[in-house]
């Protein structure tokens, strides 16, 4: 499926992915797509509009019209706009309209790092690099309770930590393509660790994956 060398990271809300395919995105020199921020333009523009994150038909035909160019909204970053990307993240039809936009980013040439909740499994299932990175959920809403009152929201930690659990829940649950490790993921547990020991470990299995890759019939094609 790839003309390149791809990253796959996917894990749950808060375990790190997002700034660790950030740094690997810089290190290798490779863009970089946070696909979670697709399901928050969609499930953000559609309460915006008036509409229901549970309502299918309303959250699929926005996604079917999203311009992946127009992402830099930060209110697709704001408190609540987690919940409303798992709740329209959990219909087929969303997850199929968003489906060739993501993968259109998977082959480009050179390769690139995609971070998600399906990327090892789903998108790009022939990457040759993936990782599963996770945390416990009372570090993970730690995480998120910190950056969201620094950025001035007015959450509680018990309310955060009630949040991640409630997606947890339905992203490993929904029927399509649930939150879970690829088989040949490497699972990288992040509690414990601070961001750059986290980015550290990310780099040296991206690195051991890329210098199998190269030696493999699909790396040497590439010249």
């Amino acid at each position: 499926m790839s003309s390149g060398f791809v990253i796959a990271i996917d894990g749950p809300a808060a375990s790190g992915k997002g700034t660790i395919a950030n740094m690997l995105g810089r290190h290798f020199g490779l863009p970089v797509l946070d696909t979670g921020l697709l399901y928050r333009a969609v499930g953000v523009t559609l309460l915006r509009q008036g509409g229901d994150p549970d309502d299918e038909a309303a959250a699929a035909a926005l996604a079917r019209s999203l311009d992946a160019r127009r992402l830099a909204d930060p209110d697709f970053r704001a408190v609540g706009s987690g919940e409303a990307a798992s709740r329209v993240a959990a219909h087929p039809a969303v997850r199929e309209a968003l489906l060739t936009l993501q993968r259109a980013f998977a082959v480009q040439p050179g390769g690139a790092v995609i971070d998600g909740r399906d990327i090892g499994t789903v998108i790009a299932p022939n990457a040759p690099a993936k990782l599963y990175v996770t945390a416990t959920a009372q570090e993970r809403a730690r995480r998120r309770f910190l950056q969201l009152t620094l950025a001035g929201g007015a959450v509680t930690y018990e309310d955060v930590l009630e949040d991640i659990v409630r997606r947890d829940d339905r992203d490993a649950a929904r029927a399509d393509a649930p939150m879970r490790p690829a088989d040949d993921a490497v699972l990288l547990d992040t509690t414990e660790m601070t961001i750059s020991a986290a980015a550290d470990a990310a780099r040296r299995i991206v690195e051991a994956a890329r210098a199998k890759w190269e030696t493999s019939p699909q790396g040497t094609s590439r010249g």
